[in-house]
């Protein structure tokens, strides 16, 4: 009987340590702890490329060098667009050689104006005559322009009309001195009509015929 006895307690102890055993496995699937494989889950998630840090604050450089460029690409092509509209207005009404030319004797006019009075016959004698050599000068500039410029016709007809003005003037110049004959003013009159004449001359060519 005794041995019965101990045999059934070995067998009851042998039962019981299944039951624990099996409880414990239980216990640790409903508990949800991570097992091996859950490291190896974690290593997964680790190793998941991060954004350096900056590089979003690159990215909106990027982005503003763009629109900077955009900008300034915006602002050139204003500009072009400006240029283009003054060139086209140029174009519209551009200033002639006649205009130019106008301006000038404008400007000589007003120099001859502004010059200094001189005080003695003889100082007015010389500064006539270099008046006249400047508007002399001036006309065959002119005339010159209009050789390039008009039809043979035309220099043809302005050739015979020039003859004639310069035998006018040099007439007209010496009959206005007549009125100072045989005194100081004769030169000095002879000399400023000549000027005065040749002037006008200059301004009359221009306006007629240069284009």
């Amino acid at each position: 009987m005794k041995n019965n006895k101990r045999f059934l307690a070995v067998l009851l102890s042998i039962a019981m340590s299944g039951v624990l055993a099996a409880c414990g496995n239980s216990s640790e699937e409903s508990s949800g702890e991570p097992t091996g494989n859950s490291s190896v889950q974690e290593e997964d998630i680790d190793t998941t490329e991060i954004e350096p840090e900056g590089s979003q604050g690159m990215e909106e450089e990027k982005s503003n060098g763009s629109s900077n460029t955009a900008q300034s690409n915006d602002k050139d092509n204003s500009v072009e667009a400006s240029n283009d509209v003054d060139a086209v207005d140029e174009n519209k009404n551009p200033e002639s050689n006649k205009d130019t030319y106008l301006k000038k004797l404008n400007q000589m006019e007003e120099a001859d104006r502004n010059a200094e009075a001189k005080t003695t016959t003889a100082k007015m004698v010389k500064q006539e005559e270099e008046r006249y050599r400047t508007w002399d000068d001036e006309l065959n500039k002119i005339y010159g322009l209009l050789e390039e410029q008009l039809e043979n016709d035309q220099m043809n007809q302005l050739r015979e009309e020039q003859r004639k003005w310069i035998q006018q003037r040099d007439e007209a110049a010496k009959d206005s001195s007549l009125k100072y004959k045989g005194g100081s003013m004769e030169q000095l009159e002879y000399v400023a009509t000549l000027a005065s004449l040749t002037r006008e001359r200059c301004y009359l060519l221009v306006a007629k015929y240069m284009n």
